[in-house]
């Protein structure tokens, strides 16, 4: 016959029970923590009843160098029509087990109703299966690319420039304000100023559904107002999981780099200056007038006492000139001052290629096809496709006529402080640029 335990034996299992129960919930919190945005954020916020997490890279293609050129032709039209069938019963639509908040972000449009929107039920946006391969060209464009980057970034190359070796922990939080992350499709987008950005952000809020209007998210990215587009609250960036995550930030930025699909646009360094003045310069800007103009104006526009404003400085006829901007940007006084703003400041230290593994490198001069390619390759064309382009008014062809009195000295001293964009990205030097 057993013995009954006495009081203070009870007490004492009670407590223990007690202790390993705190310590076990405690383990448990911490784990969820520190795993769900590793695995449970992925698989919760992707949009797809297809498949789970998508890798940015496209299942291999079957071997078909032997097959002649008619023979690849008839496989293409018929998957190309398998392609058509497959997603025709994809679009639109809906899983209505899924209900979301609609939330009202900063800045919305005044057509926008004031009240609080109930909840909703929106629609699911399907992946789009693609069985048609990708042209060889488009893919060995990106190798080259992306293979560039690595060369130059590695260890082994003599080239050098700041910020090369450091790491990604190195980065101030700061200088992560242009990384764009879209975790309902696994997507990281560097957006780099005078390079498409706009259109790409348009992509982004339609994608996130960062923005209602009427309480619906927008489906058409010509509708947003352009005066959101770049408004930062409307998009989720790096520099903002700290206030978010706190300690855990870092950590889940390195797992959202690793599993999400990251991508750029870049161009021409040059002629991203040139169309940089241009937008600011020459167009009434009152911000970027007060803030840089006038600076140039009196240091090297010999005007001791510029116009207040901007609208007053063009009525009189003045406004900083092209070779203006240069000394400016030659100006060892303007970093010291403070960082380049991000229409002028260098495309790699704006997205830190070195320290980020790029999928998709993609370039204003060829922006129609890549766009195209880029958003096959994160299936979200059935989605939404990038707006049409306009052929830039800000060409390479021009460069010769807006340097042409800029001093030869200053040519390269320019081409020294751009030239990380330059062989990071694979534009040429302007060889004849510097040497007439």
């Amino acid at each position: 016959m057993e013995l009954p335990l006495s009081k203070p034996d009870k007490m004492g299992k009670t407590k223990l029970f007690r202790i390993f129960l705190i310590l076990g919930s405690v383990f448990m919190i911490l784990l969820i923590i520190i795993y769900w945005d590793d695995v449970g954020a992925t698989h919760f916020y992707l949009h797809t009843t297809i498949s789970g997490p998508h890798s940015s890279r496209l299942p291999p293609e079957s071997n078909a160098a032997s097959r002649n050129k008619v023979e690849e032709d008839k496989e293409g039209s018929f998957l190309a029509d398998i392609d058509a069938f497959v997603n025709q019963f994809l679009e639109g639509t809906a899983d209505p087990t899924e209900q979301v908040r609609a939330e009202t972000p900063p800045g919305e449009p005044h057509n926008q109703s004031s009240e609080k929107p109930e909840e909703r039920f929106v629609p699911r946006r399907e992946w789009k299966i693609h069985l048609t391969p990708i042209a060889t060209n488009k893919k060995q464009r990106q190798d080259s690319r992306k293979q560039l980057i690595h060369d130059l970034c590695s260890s082994n190359s003599s080239f050098n420039f700041p910020g090369k070796n450091r790491t990604f922990d190195d980065i101030p939080n700061k200088e992560l304000d242009h990384l764009i992350v879209d975790d309902r499709h696994g997507i990281i987008y560097c957006y780099v100023p005078k390079v498409a950005c706009t259109n790409w952000k348009r992509i982004l809020i339609v994608l996130s559904e960062s923005l209602l209007v009427n309480g619906a998210p927008y489906q058409d990215p010509l509708d947003i107002p352009v005066e959101l587009i770049h408004n930062s609250s409307v998009h989720f960036t790096f520099n903002k999981f700290w206030k978010r995550y706190g300690k855990f930030s870092r950590h889940l930025m390195k797992v959202k780099l690793k599993k999400y699909t990251k991508f750029l646009f870049i161009r021409d360094p040059f002629v991203r200056l040139i169309s940089a003045y241009r937008n600011k310069f020459e167009l009434e800007n009152e911000d970027f007038y007060k803030r840089f103009a006038v600076i140039m104006l009196k240091r090297y526009g010999n005007y001791a006492d510029p116009p207040a404003s901007v609208v007053d400085a063009f009525a009189a006829g003045i406004r900083p000139t092209f070779s203006n901007f240069i000394q400016y940007l030659l100006d060892p006084n303007t970093e010291k001052e403070m960082p380049f703003n991000e229409h002028w400041r260098q495309m790699y230290r704006l997205c830190h290629p070195c320290q980020i593994n790029y999928d998709f490198v993609g370039k204003l001069e060829t922006l129609d096809e890549d766009a195209e390619h880029l958003l096959r390759i994160l299936r979200v064309d059935n989605v939404v496709q990038f707006p049409p382009s306009h052929r830039n008014k800000t060409v390479s062809s021009w460069e010769q006529d807006w340097f042409a009195n800029i001093p030869n000295e200053s040519r390269k001293q320019l081409y020294k402080l751009y030239e990380a964009d330059f062989r990071l990205f694979g534009y040429p030097k302007p060889e004849k640029l510097l040497h007439e």
